[in-house]
């Protein structure tokens, strides 16, 4: 049966965990929200490597079958060194750029995400790859990780912030926004009224649920079992146990770091 590791810096990696258990109902979900050490966007990329190898081997010695970088930048930095050292299928996220180019209509996209997340190779060689013949416009999103660690998903100061984020990219004709950081998700009601019906949001996370199963297409698939899911937080746990239930929709067991 598939046990699959999932991390983020935070709670935002729920947003894939979510998509994740809606494919595989069957799989046990352990996941990690490095809460303590949020957000990874304003770290080194020393400082994030050593968080994903001391997670990626809590997960190793877990005996998972696999495990997901439920976060942007730590997929940038370290996804590769994992590949490399670990004999299991790792499953990364990327900020979701050649679908948006796909489907804008004005020709002009907005990418949301962090600042380590828009200075990485990475997001370069996705512009390069699949931005030819589109505006693609880079917006950093200062004090959404924290708002959606804190719970906050609503209310005057989380809006004022994604205004002031995502109103330079409408008034350039961005028709499509595309969510590079996986707790973005989590604030998805307010961004999309504040941009309106005519902006398209992409979220990657489903797409990262789909090639996890591809993934895992030959383990058990345990018909009819009803996978467990465990939840660590390196944060305050009072408030792991207020916001990831809240955040999952559901009662939820939460350990403090380390088990």
């Amino acid at each position: 049966m598939a046990t699959i590791g999932v991390f983020d810096s935070g709670v935002g990696g729920l947003s894939v965990l979510r998509e994740i258990r809606h494919l595989l109902p069957s799989a046990d979900l352990l996941y990690v929200a490095d809460s303590g050490h949020a957000p990874y966007g304003e770290r080194s990329a020393a400082f994030i490597a050593a968080r994903v190898d001391t997670i990626a081997t809590f997960f190793h010695q877990a005996g998972v079958t696999a495990i997901v970088v439920a976060c942007n930048t730590a997929s940038a930095v370290a996804a590769h060194s994992l590949r490399a050292r670990f004999d299991l299928p790792v499953v990364a996220i990327e900020p979701a750029i050649k679908p948006a180019a796909q489907r804008t209509r004005s020709g002009v996209i907005g990418v949301l995400a962090t600042p380590r997340t828009l200075r990485s190779p990475g997001i370069a060689r996705l512009v390069d790859a699949h931005g030819r013949g589109v505006r693609v416009l880079m917006q950093a999103c200062p004090g959404w990780v924290e708002q959606v660690e804190r719970g906050e998903l609503g209310g005057e100061r989380t809006e004022a912030m994604v205004a002031r984020a995502i109103q330079p990219l409408l008034a350039q004709g961005a028709d499509t926004l595309v969510l590079g950081c996986t707790h973005f998700p989590l604030l998805r009601d307010v961004i999309a009224r504040l941009a309106g019906p005519n902006v398209e949001l992409i979220d990657p996370a489903p797409a990262v649920a789909r090639e996890l199963a591809r993934r895992l297409a030959d383990a058990p698939a345990g018909v009819g079992r009803v996978g467990t899911e465990r939840f660590w937080t390196t944060g305050p746990i009072a408030q792991a146990r207020a916001v990831i239930p809240a955040l999952w929709g559901r009662p939820a067991p939460i350990l403090e770091w380390p088990a």
